[in-house]
């Protein structure tokens, strides 16, 4: 594949939303990080942000008046949408929150780590994806049923049609929209270049998922990584 410097050069593209997924009004924003492998980065800068942020969350929300959040409201709109009841399976941005404000806040690994905190801060679900493992364009569409998802954490599945993924060029299932990342393009201890994703729905507004994807770059960068100084939308 390309150095993630390459890809920087020819960002727009890498990601594409397509018909009939737009019409759901899903949209994207996106832009990559690359830097030392995930196995050799101290998460240690990001302890005083997962401070910062767990505060931030207590003085804003309640386990009780979440549910209230419009942003929560139309993440929990789509899933009825999509045929998810979202009070059984939470948006994960969601579902980060109420872990912060039960006190259960996860650490996977610093790059994970970071991806977190920008998705709990927003209100938005992150994806990231390990540059290395899929082959670009990354097309959002949705599933003309019996593709194979292999789940982070869970057993292969069947999909069923109309189900939206993010797919790449060989038809792996790299995604199921926005809620389910595959083991195929997970972060490894080996990642050194990945692909940030903030995954948008009707309600949401488009700066909100920029801001995202560039919490997560400023994150990235204390952990010494680069980022591409633009990023785009799909």
């Amino acid at each position: 594949m390309a150095s993630c410097e390459e890809f920087c050069r020819e960002l727009k593209g890498i990601v594409v939303v397509e018909e009939p997924a737009r019409g759901l009004g899903i949209r994207v924003a996106y832009s990559l990080a690359w830097g030392k492998p995930v196995s050799e980065l101290d998460p240690g800068p990001l302890r005083a942000e997962e401070e910062r942020l767990l505060e931030e969350l207590k003085s804003r929300y309640s386990l009780e008046t979440l549910r209230n959040d419009p942003v929560v409201r139309a993440y929990r709109d789509f899933y009825w949408r999509i045929g998810i009841d979202p009070t059984k399976t939470r948006p994960s941005s969601e579902a980060l929150v109420r872990r912060a404000l039960r006190g259960r806040w996860p650490r996977i690994n610093p790059v994970v780590d970071a991806g977190n905190i920008a998705s709990a801060r927003y209100m938005v679900p992150i994806g990231l994806y390990d540059a290395g493992q899929f082959q670009p364009p990354a097309r959002i569409t949705l599933a003309q049923g019996g593709e194979e998802f292999h789940p982070i954490g869970g057993d292969p599945e069947r999909l069923e049609k109309g189900t939206p993924i993010m797919i790449d060029s060989r038809d792996v299932v790299m995604h199921l929209y926005p809620h389910r990342d595959s083991r195929e393009t997970m972060i490894r201890p080996e990642t050194r270049c990945i692909l940030i994703l903030a995954a948008g729905v009707p309600g949401v507004e488009q700066t909100r998922l920029e801001a995202a994807v560039r919490e997560v770059q400023r994150l990235l960068g204390l952990l010494g990584w680069q980022s591409c100084s633009e990023l785009e939308h799909a």
